[in-house]
Parts: structure tokens; C-alpha cells; sequence
């Protein structure tokens, strides 16, 4: 049992931030602002030029810009906040601001899977039946599949956050991250935290797992389409199709998978950390760098505007 001056109103917490070595933050803090510059000129640049550039008025760009909305979402909702946390003698973050920003970045990167099988299933259509590829992308069905990840991941970020922060928290407030992530956050509950591991763990397992599936079977698919191709010219435009998505997939879920899905013996503190870091400042910049370096579209539609 709990007792009862162990359970203190928490005001703010504390983050331990990605390194305790006074002579790595100021080298640290201008890579990272670079990282975070070029993230959000990149993803900017790209949502802007998908909307006023005509050539890009396809399912495919505007499946685009929606990813390069996540990317730019979730690394800000983590970004400022850290570079901030160089600068200053204490890396605290109040109460509100640790729930708002824990929301935000479970709104987003989950969002970011769904939006990966969204983009696996339209080059799916556009490859295996291009002939029907405006018929069955309508515009309607595209913002389906963009409004309805937006709505889930709000509802479940929701109720994460709220079910975290309506529990009491115990005298220690020190947040063994450099944000405020779900299951540090839960390590500082003094009540049963059984109900919300069992909620994220269902969650994000059904979330990881159906995206994964359905972006493996579309590319099943689309490996079987480009099989029975006879002409080499359109098995090369059906990669280069492909490519830049399929990077992006690869970087992305073996991330997250070699994060969340390794077995507990081979944790580590330092691990902990660089996975984080890499999916929300390093995989936005990749992104972007991805599909702006490898699409001929967009680097001329960069050079019309």
C-alpha cells in the first residue's frame, strides 16, 4: 500500500535530456537545430508546394503532403522543447505543457503509420490497375483515409494522456527522457498502471501491426505485378515508383520495431535514447530529404515555383 505522504501534488517535471556531459551541449544543440531547421524548411516546403504547384494534384502528392504534415507535427511537438532544454541550467517542463506535448506526438506519429499504408495501397492501385487508378483514388476516398487516422489517433491520444495524468504521481518527478513519452511517464505513477500499459500495449500493437500488414501485402502485390511485366522500361517505372515510399517504410517501422519490439535483456539506457531521437528529428529530415532528392516532380516543380 501507498502511503499517503508519499503522493504530492506534481507541478512540473524534470528531463534528463539526452546527455550529462556539460561539454556536448552546445556541439549537440547546433546539430540538432540543424536537423530541426532543415526538418521543417523541407516538410514546409513540401506541404506548399503540393498545394500550389497543378502538376502535383494527385492522390500520390496529396498523400505526400499529409506525411510531411506528421513528420513536421511530431518533431515539433519534440524538437523545440529539447533545444530549449540545452540552453537552460534545468530541463523542466510544466504539468500542462509535459500532457500537451505527449498528445501532440502520439497524434502524429501515429498518424504517420497509417498514412504509410495509405501511400502503399495508392501505388498499389496506380501499379496492379492503372487503367482504374482515377476511378477507385477518388478525391473522397483519399480524404477518407487521411481524416480517419487523424480522428482515431486523437481519440486514443486522448485517452492515453488523460488516464496518465488523472493518476497520482509519487515524489520523484524525473523524467528519464528528453520528452515527455508514455512509458517514462507511467514509471512515475504510484497508483496500479496495469490498465494503461495494458491500453498501449493493445494499441500499439493493433496500430503497428495492421499498417505493417497492409503495406506488406500491397507490396506482395505489386512484386507479383511487376513479375509478370514483360517490358524492362515498365518494371523500372514501376520502382522508381515505388523506391522513395519503400525507403521511407523500411527506415520507419524498423525504427520503431528495433525500439519497442527487442527484447528487455538488451536495453539500455543509451538505447532508449537514440531510437527516439531517430524517429522524431533524424527520420523527418530523411523524408523529406527522400522524396525531394529522388522524385523528378518535385525538383521540378521546385525549379517552376
Amino acid at each position: 500500500m501507498i502511503e499517503k505522504h508519499n503522493l504530492t501534488a506534481v507541478s512540473e517535471f524534470i528531463l534528463m535530456g539526452i546527455t550529462g556531459r556539460p561539454e556536448l551541449q552546445a556541439p549537440l544543440f547546433v546539430f540538432f537545430l540543424i536537423l530541426y531547421v532543415i526538418s521543417v524548411v523541407d516538410n514546409l516546403g513540401m506541404i506548399i508546394l503540393t498545394i500550389v504547384d497543378s502538376t502535383l494534384q494527385t492522390p500520390m502528392y496529396f498523400f505526400l503532403r499529409h506525411q510531411a504534415l506528421t513528420d513536421l507535427g511530431y518533431s515539433t511537438a519534440v524538437g523545440p522543447k529539447m533545444l530549449l532544454n540545452f540552453v537552460v541550467d534545468q530541463n523542466t517542463i510544466s504539468y500542462c505543457f509535459c500532457a500537451t506535448q505527449l498528445s501532440f506526438f502520439l497524434v502524429f506519429i501515429g498518424s504517420e503509420l497509417f498514412i504509410l499504408f495509405a501511400m502503399s495501397y495508392d501505388r498499389y492501385v496506380a501499379i496492379c490497375n492503372p487503367l482504374l487508378y482515377t476511378v477507385i483514388m477518388s478525391q473522397r476516398l483519399c480524404w477518407v483515409q487521411v481524416i480517419s487516422p487523424y480522428l482515431y489517433c486523437t481519440f486514443i491520444s486522448l485517452l492515453i494522456t488523460i488516464k496518465i495524468f488523472t493518476l497520482p504521481f509519487c515524489g520523484d518527478n524525473v523524467i528519464k527522457q528528453f520528452f515527455c513519452d508514455c512509458l517514462p511517464l507511467i514509471s512515475l505513477l504510484c497508483s496500479n498502471t496495469q490498465e494503461i500499459k495494458f491500453i498501449i500495449l493493445i494499441f500499439a500493437a493493433f496500430d503497428l501491426i495492421v499498417s505493417l500488414l497492409i503495406v506488406l501485402v500491397s507490396y506482395l502485390l505489386i512484386l507479383v505485378a511487376v513479375r509478370r511485366m514483360t517490358s524492362v522500361e515498365g518494371r523500372c517505372k514501376a520502382f522508381s515508383t515505388c523506391g522513395s515510399h519503400l525507403t521511407v517504410v523500411i527506415v520507419f517501422y524498423g525504427t520503431l520495431i528495433s525500439m519497442y519490439v527487442q527484447p528487455k535483456s538488451t536495453h539500455s539506457t543509451d538505447t532508449d535514447k537514440v531510437s527516439p531521437i531517430f524517429y522524431t528529428l533524424i527520420i523527418p529530415v530523411l523524408n523529406s530529404l527522400i522524396y525531394s532528392l529522388r522524385n523528378k516532380d518535385v525538383k521540378y516543380a521546385l525549379k517552376r515555383v
